[in-house]
């Protein structure tokens, strides 16, 4: 393979931001807990919540980049060490990873990166006395960097198996190929405003480009709630690949819209400022919670309801149905590469029996000559087409409205042959890349 660019360029920071990222990736690799939750409880309650901005900015950093490039720094651990540190030295553990990352993928300086980490080795007392072993190996690393990186096969290192099968039976190996490789990249913050017209006048303070869906994209990096209209409602962060399902529904305004599973509520954010009359239904709480906290933020409104959407139902059924179901979440492993660590075939198979309960539920909210949008963002066939094709089998009633390009602005490659929207990491690389997401259009007789 050829050599990689450094990612991005960061200085050294005190070992705070070190201990911070450990933290984050413990929670991830060690305990299972996705990294959005992760980075909540510890921006929130950990040790997180006292650094600066630029601290903060830069532990999210590495932590995200240690997922996402893990096979390789594990590879070129394994080349120096020569049997694994045992399960109770993990502060060394994350402290290699720390020091790996920085080193072959965050062009810092050699010495910076070695005794930052060691300095981290050495916060806890059964990691300490591998001190010695980070710093040799580091140390190495860092002096093999152009020969490592020249050896390594990154999508084969990165990418699970798993994924790069279905992938492949999906979509091809070319494309494959194309998907894996953005998929390892840092992405870029997308940010939906809240009105189009602020639009072009947003982009200057946010140092942003405006895409043709009408988001804005800008570099990642700094503090979100930091940034320019945050505080005063003016935009919320959304991919702008998940702003095209709410497209798909066409003139919502002063129509009552049901937005399933809605949390974290980008999409119920765009509903609203579209003027619709919107019940937005999350099962969880704290996910309503969530969702009201960000429309508050934002001055739109919207009926809040905590229920179960397979049990629920509403008093009357509605015109336009947004179903957000619950997936693997693969379409998405640019911007939260802890689902290449957390997501197995084994969850394909678990979510989709809720997948159909949930199609099968929302069709019943449909007035008869409404739509239903159902949408993933996941690029597994068995939680897109696959379980449309299923559930029409079942629901006679229901049949596809294809898209048009119009409503896509233009791009045909959004089209499957179906008719059903499906973009996928490896389109607009003019732009940089977006999400993958899949959605179809279904309207009841």
């Amino acid at each position: 393979m050829a050599n990689q660019k450094p990612l991005q360029k960061k200085p050294a920071a005190d070992v705070s931001s070190r201990q911070t990222a450990a933290d984050l990736l413990s929670a991830v690799l060690d305990k299972r807990i996705t990294f959005d939750r992760a980075l909540h409880r510890a921006m929130a309650r950990g040790r997180m919540a006292t650094l600066s901005p630029r601290d903060k900015a830069f532990a999210r950093l590495l932590a995200v980049t240690v997922l996402r490039r893990k096979g390789q720094i594990d590879d070129a651990l394994a080349r120096f060490i020569k049997k694994p540190l045992p399960v109770k030295a993990e502060r060394a553990i994350r402290a290699l990873q720390i020091g790996a990352v920085e080193l072959l993928f965050l062009d810092a300086p050699a010495h910076a990166a070695v005794s930052s980490a060691v300095a981290l080795a050495a916060t806890d007392h059964r990691s300490a006395i591998y001190k010695g072993l980070v710093n040799a190996v580091l140390r190495r690393v860092g002096q093999a960097r152009q020969k490592i990186l020249l050896a390594q096969d990154p999508v084969a290192l990165n990418v699970p198996a798993w994924l790069r099968a279905s992938w492949t039976e999906a979509y091809g190996e070319a494309v494959t190929e194309e998907i894996a490789k953005n998929i390892l990249t840092e992405p870029s913050l997308d940010i939906t405003p809240k009105s189009a017209p602020d639009a072009e006048a947003l982009a200057r303070p946010l140092g942003a480009s405006l895409l043709p869906t009408g988001t804005l994209r800008r570099p990642m990096g700094g503090v979100v709630d930091a940034l320019p209209g945050f505080a005063q409602g003016a935009w919320w962060v959304q991919d702008a690949a998940a702003t095209l399902p709410v497209r798909l529904l066409g003139d919502i305004s002063g129509r009552s819209v049901i937005d399933l599973c809605a949390a974290p509520g980008g999409k119920t954010a765009q509903l609203a400022s579209l003027g619709a009359e919107v019940t937005a239904l999350d099962k969880a709480g704290g996910r309503v919670k969530l969702i009201k906290d960000n429309l508050d933020r934002l001055n739109l409104t919207a009926h809040f309801i905590e229920a179960d959407a397979c049990q629920w139902r509403p008093k009357a059924p509605a015109p336009f149905v947004l179903l957000d179901a619950p997936c693997t979440s693969t379409g998405t492993i640019r911007r939260h590469p802890d689902v290449m660590h957390l997501k197995g075939p084994e969850d394909v198979r678990e979510l989709g029996p809720l997948q159909a309960a949930l199609l099968d539920a929302a069709a019943k909210m449909v007035a008869p000559g409404g739509l239903l949008v159902y949408c993933t963002c996941s690029l597994q066939p068995e939680e897109g087409e696959r379980q449309i094709d299923t559930f029409l089998t079942r629901r006679p009633d229901m049949v596809r409205q294809s898209l048009t390009p119009g409503e896509v602005m233009g791009c045909a490659q959004f089209i499957t042959p179906q008719g059903d929207l499906r973009t996928l990491p490896s389109h607009w690389p003019e732009y940089g890349g977006l999400d993958g997401f899949y959605a179809a259009r279904l309207v009841k007789n």
